[in-house]
């Protein structure tokens, strides 16, 4: 996956930049909330913690995208996710998000959201082809 991302591309999501998630409520209405998530071997990774109505909402319907806009640069992950709670798996997490955001707080609540990308959509210039 990060195969089909250009150089710019790969940058782009290097960036400390916020992105959006989404996700499918009970009600079919799409949630949208902003977070800040990692790419790391085609994986997205947003830590969160455990109980929260995005966390409820992917246990109840995988389907997820999250997309990231910075003026007219825009790129969008689309795919299932699944909630990890093992320490290894969190732990991961948060080393990659120190990298691209800070040193997250302590969470004993927290669990990782992970989300297998199957497509990604991007403005021109940070997709190959």
């Amino acid at each position: 996956m990060t195969t089909e991302l250009t150089d710019e591309g790969l940058q782009f999501v290097a960036d400390r930049n916020l992105a959006m998630l989404s996700t499918m409520a009970r009600d079919g209405a799409i949630h949208l909330i902003a977070v800040g998530f990692t790419l790391h071997d085609g994986v997205v990774r947003i830590i969160a913690s455990d109980g929260t109505q995005k966390v409820r909402n992917i246990e109840r319907d995988g389907r997820a995208t999250v997309g990231q806009v910075d003026g007219r640069r825009w790129i969008s992950f689309v795919g299932n996710a699944v909630i990890e709670r093992d320490r290894d798996a969190i732990t991961l997490a948060e080393n990659l998000y120190a990298e691209r955001y800070r040193t997250p707080q302590p969470n004993p609540k927290r669990i990782v959201i992970r989300i297998e990308v199957d497509r990604v959509l991007a403005s021109t210039g940070l997709r190959v082809g």
